[in-house]
């Protein structure tokens, strides 16, 4: 056995690199299984974050279904998702470049079945195609010239399969439609929609309609939830007709049924058989080919697995050796399902598993460097007191690397990672960008602060009229909760987050002393540049149940936004951005880095040329992980191992 060394946390040299985090395989998501064909979604770092379309067929042969200029993947709600669907063996896909919709046969080159709109004005998401293949029926979002997001529509649309004619309007008038659902035998179609201010978290409807052949819906009838107050997630038809989905009208996202008028519960549980509905087309159920549901649902911060016979609510475990994902993908054929799916020590993969023999198959893999034994960092659930006598939740990693141990008595850096959304959760799928942190001898904490999902929704509206306080708290109390552990350094509390994450970033290190740096991905500065609809339409009024109404509460706002408080700001920070961010857009960053520029706070500013809310490109994946870490170890005053390129910080006095 090798004699370990001994060096100072965050020193330690890690087999981890920047780019092998930045090109660590994959993105795998959106399995479908048809006729034992299994198609799946690859996002590329390598080629600048284009998504493929890739399907293996039933004897294992495995390829591209698009050409290489083509990237699968929608810009509706901004987020996407549900950019392509399977009929009879053709795909049909929304292609990036122009969002126009695509019909691919097999062995044929792409061909649009949507007209050319300029500026990629028309979007297309969420669709399915009627069983006799005439029709494909989706979601499209139409913007204005204007270009403002309340000039934006959203609406179902038929869109003849052969493009033979313009898609005609089925369903319109509110502000956001998803999940438009054919019955077996075509003649019926269920679909959520919902209204601003609502997030469709907070609440939606689910409706049916007759649908006739040539797509048009007639005798619609609600069935189930209401904005504000009752969510639904994914409808579905059972392969008897039948319709199941998830309401959280019991304070958990629980199956429910509806079969001849009468709506019932399938299962009752405290935990999350439904997701936030960020993305288009995510799937946490599927039928099995006798009627039987495969789900997969959040308890207690993993993913759990199992085979739900909807007649008796009696639910079996199904172990296929993973235990968390991303975003929910499962889909079913006789007895077989396929997940895209991961744990804390196996990088996401695509299986497929038959649930009669408990036989799981790898099909797909995101990446192939396997680490040496006691090099990953296991996370732990934990949960800690914060305000109110309440208890929060969070992910924590501790350091790892079998190659170094620590001087006697010394505590490591801790980061704290504050999630996006806010509407979100910490995810302890493998994630490579943790270990880097980790295998470098840092500790990592990722806060599921009041507001996040997989709790339940009395615990998702802890963050109701708190935004900028309740997930403020958290983060804090988790730090001081593991410095009370004896698991962190007091004097070396780092925080970063992206998006709301960011927001939140922003707030610790303008309203607290408690971080002594910290690093803001995307992050927001001024909450009144959104209450005024500087963001796109998704989002447009979600700061609604977050803060307040706008202007009514914008006192509120003001005082939630750290740019009205820069005679606060003394903490070193890294400010990221992406100039092409339509969500948060690059004035937020700018006013917080002017502010740090006046205040002589030490900081530095990276803004990636073409990058939208989320960094896709490999190269600025790795650029801006190199960054963080060389801005961590100058301001805590330590030299980091390996080749790190040295950031250059504005005001930081060597």
């Amino acid at each position: 056995m090798s004699q370990k060394t001994v060096a100072p946390y965050g020193t330690w040299s890690s087999p981890i690199s920047a780019e092998m985090v930045a090109e660590a395989g994959v993105r795998l998501s959106a399995p479908w299984l048809e006729d034992g064909a299994v198609w799946w979604l690859e996002g590329r770092a390598a080629e600048g974050g284009r998504v493929a379309l890739v399907r293996r067929e039933p004897d294992g042969r495995t390829a591209d279904v698009v050409p290489a200029d083509f990237n699968v993947r929608t810009s509706v709600h901004e987020y996407g998702g549900g950019a392509y669907c399977v009929q009879r063996g053709m795909a049909f896909c929304s292609n990036f470049e122009d969002q126009r919709l695509y019909r691919i046969d097999a062995g044929s080159d792409p061909v649009p079945i949507t007209p050319d709109v300029p500026n990629r004005r028309h979007r297309y998401a969420d669709g399915r195609v009627t069983p006799d293949g005439s029709l494909w029926i989706g979601v499209r979002e139409r913007h204005a010239e204007s270009d403002r997001a309340r000039d934006v529509v959203n609406e179902l649309v038929a869109v003849p399969t052969d493009g033979s004619s313009e898609p005609r309007i089925v369903a319109g008038g509110r502000d956001f439609y998803s999940n438009p659902r054919i019955s077996p035998d075509g003649a019926r179609l269920a679909f959520l929609a919902w209204n601003l201010p609502w997030m469709p978290w907070d609440g939606c409807e689910l409706h049916t309609a007759d649908l006739a052949a040539e797509g048009d819906l007639s005798n619609v009838t609600h069935l189930a939830g209401a904005d504000g107050e009752e969510s639904v997630w994914q409808p579905e038809w059972s392969p008897d007709g039948g319709l199941v989905f998830a309401s959280d009208r019991s304070g958990w996202w629980n199956l429910e049924g509806i079969r001849n008028g009468t709506r019932l519960p399938l299962h009752s549980d405290e935990a999350e058989y439904g997701y936030p509905a960020w993305v288009f087309g995510a799937r946490s159920f599927a039928f099995l080919g006798d009627g039987r549901i495969v789900c997969g649902f959040e308890d207690a911060g993993f993913t759990r697995f199992g085979v739900l016979a909807p007649e008796t609510g009696e639910l079996e475990p199904l172990d296929v050796g993973l235990d968390s994902w991303r975003s929910p993908y499962v889909w079913g054929e006789g007895t077989h399902v396929v997940i895209a799916a991961g744990s804390p020590t196996v990088p996401t993969r695509i299986v497929r598993v038959d649930v009669e023999t408990g036989d799981v198959e790898t099909l797909r893999k995101s990446m192939e460097t396997e680490f040496a034994t006691g090099l990953l960092s296991i996370p732990v659930a934990i949960d800690f007191p914060t305000e109110g006598g309440l208890v929060a939740h969070a992910l924590f990693y501790a350091p790892a690397n079998p190659e170094f141990e620590t001087p006697d008595g010394e505590a490591p850096p801790l980061i704290v990672m504050s999630h996006g959304g806010p509407t979100d959760s910490a995810n302890p799928t493998y994630d490579v960008g943790i270990q880097y942190w980790t295998s470098r001898g840092f500790a990592v904490v990722d806060v599921d602060y009041g507001g996040s999902t997989g709790y339940g929704r009395a615990y998702r509206e802890r963050l109701n009229g708190q935004w900028g306080v309740v997930d403020l708290q958290d983060c804090v109390n988790a730090a001081r909760y593991l410095v009370d552990q004896g698991k962190a350094d007091p004097d070396r509390l780092l925080i970063t987050g992206g998006s709301a994450g960011g927001y939140t970033t922003i707030c610790a290190l303008t309203f607290t002393d408690v971080f002594a740096a910290g690093a803001t991905y995307f992050g927001i500065a001024d909450l009144e540049q959104f209450g005024g609809g500087e963001t796109h339409k998704f989002e447009l009024q979600y700061e609604y149940t977050l803060i307040g109404p706008y202007p009514e509460e914008a006192d509120l706002y003001k005082a939630r936004s750290p740019i009205h408080f820069t005679d606060r700001l003394s903490t070193p920070m890294l400010v990221l951005q992406g100039t092409d961010d339509r969500v948060v857009p690059p004035l937020q960053a700018e006013l917080i880095v002017g502010a740090l520029r006046e205040r002589g706070v030490p900081h530095a500013y990276l803004l990636y040329e073409g990058e939208g809310h989320g960094f896709r490109k490999a190269e600025n994946i790795a650029g801006s992980l190199e960054a963080e870490l060389s801005f961590y170890a100058q301001v805590l005053g330590f030299a980091p191992a390996g080749e790190i390129p040295k950031l250059g910080i504005v005001n930081l006095t060597e």
